[in-house]
């Protein structure tokens, strides 16, 4: 689900941080402790050697709070242990689904936990607390428990969506890859496969259709995956200049030849019948259900979530696996590989806390071979730390899919922020509905995005975020 929507879930856990900066602050009391040096006694720190880089005391207490969704929180435990065995200290993981509510009186004492998993719906704006949060540069400076470089095992770009006004100050742990998912016996079964560009897609589409089958299916909450997908295909073909356009809100974006290009092609599938009908009406998990249960359409594009959001709606055998986004032509800007992914899951170390060190010292420990891949494999999900995933995906085609997208896509990688960061979500589920209705056209579709987004870039009074790279 997108990230924008209400209900909180995995799929609201995998997604970028920046919506979260945007979000209205906690009060007049934590705005003004915000830069404060903390209250409380500071734990004793160790001496700092290349196996405790941040001078954990032996001894000390470490105070996680974890957001309690998706993920659960026992993979932390789980990470608490190794760092506790390692260094010799306390540690106490604490599960919570209201992060702001319950952080916010800590925060404004200048007592707050020392590491934070800052995620859900109810996060703390990253804008309220920035000057009271840790750089965790050195974080990734240091050693892992391995003995390598942190830096040197981690996916390129897992810092930009922790990056606030030039400081590194959430770690971001699970990766989202974005992609276009499809059952591999059923693709098997027919001869099929699976589409790279857009015509190629709309071929499959007259295959699946002879076959008594749909190409694709929405939910009127996700109508929006949709143009996720267009986007993400536009950037592909046309290059970082259509996507910098929309991050600025430049006047006529989605008037972009690509963009219009993919919408087209959308079009026509809507006109060809290649849409299951009455997408607009059915909860969204009920429309996948027709894809991932029922198989009456045969890609859904998503991001890699959605596997664990249908575990209980996915007919057996399934064999479920991604793609990446088509392209319009064979010779796009980017490369076909090129995937739309960001890490996701903000975690941050107070410096107000009791206990700065140690709550970097859990997220040392998070971020070793054993931890990481303990998460992989009970969450399905990759995280920031690459190569720990094994080929068979611990018997999981999608995760298989999802890691070897990862690889395959190198340094190509991309992702945006403006939809997040302005929360335009809501708004543009309606047009989006309607466009998949057939009842209104590219041209409609345009208009109406573009007065969203001119909506937001022409209001004074709304923070802009400038990207310029």
């Amino acid at each position: 689900m997108d990230e924008n929507t209400k209900p909180v879930s995995r799929r609201r856990l995998l997604q970028g941080s920046l919506a979260v900066a945007a979000a209205a602050p906690l009060g007049a009391a934590l705005a003004g402790c915000a830069g404060g040096s903390g209250g409380g006694d500071k734990a004793k720190t160790g001496k700092k050697t290349s196996t405790n880089p941040f001078g954990v005391a032996k001894g000390s207490a470490i105070d996680a709070v974890i957001f309690n969704g998706g993920y659960g929180y026992d993979y932390v435990t789980f990470a608490a242990k190794i760092a506790d065995k390692k260094q010799g200290t306390k540690s106490a993981v604490k599960p919570s689904t209201k992060i702001a509510q319950q952080l916010q009186p800590r925060f404004a004492g200048g007592n707050p936990p020392d590491l934070i998993d800052n995620s859900g719906a109810n996060a703390i704006g990253f804008s309220t607390v920035l000057k009271s949060l840790s750089e965790l540069d050195d974080v990734f400076e240091a050693n892992n428990y391995e003995g390598t470089k942190i830096a040197d095992t981690v996916y390129p770009h897992v810092k930009d969506p922790g990056t606030f006004s030039g400081k590194f100050v959430a770690m971001n742990y699970a990766m989202t890859v974005y992609g276009i998912w499809y059952s591999g016996s059923l693709f098997d079964a027919n001869g099929w496969t699976p589409p790279k560009t857009w015509d190629e897609a709309i071929d499959l589409g007259a295959k699946a259709k002879k076959k008594g089958k749909y190409l694709f299916v929405w939910g009127k909450e996700a109508a929006t995956y949709y143009q996720t997908l267009a986007i993400d295909s536009a950037i592909k073909e046309g290059g970082p200049d259509v996507r910098l356009a929309l991050e600025n809100l430049k006047p006529k974006c989605w008037s972009d030849k690509n963009i219009q290009s993919v919408f087209k092609k959308l079009e026509t599938c809507v006109k060809q019948g290649y849409f299951v009908p009455g997408g607009a009406g059915t909860q969204f998990t009920k429309a996948q259900a027709k894809w991932s249960n029922d198989q009456q359409a045969v890609l859904y594009p998503s991001g890699g979530w959605i596997e664990n959001e249908m575990k209980k709606a996915t007919k057996a055998g399934f064999q479920m696996k991604g793609i990446p986004e088509f392209t319009l032509t064979s010779s796009s800007q980017m490369p076909y590989e090129t995937i739309r992914s960001a890490a996701g899951e903000p975690y941050i170390v107070p410096s107000t806390g009791k206990n700065p060190a140690g709550g970097k010292e859990l997220m040392r420990a998070m971020l070793s071979k054993d931890a990481a891949t303990n998460f992989s494999k009970t969450r399905l999900a990759p995280t920031i730390v690459k190569g720990l995933v094994p080929a068979d995906g611990f018997g999981s085609t999608a995760l298989q899919s999802q890691t070897q997208m990862l690889d395959k896509a190198g340094t190509n990688v991309f992702n945006y922020q403006f939809i997040d960061f302005y929360g335009t979500n809501p708004d543009m589920l309606v047009p989006w509905n309607s466009f998949l209705s057939g009842k209104i056209d590219t041209a409609g579709l345009t208009s109406a995005l573009q007065k969203i987004t001119d909506k937001v870039a022409n209001d004074s009074s709304i923070k802009k975020n400038k990207v310029t790279s």
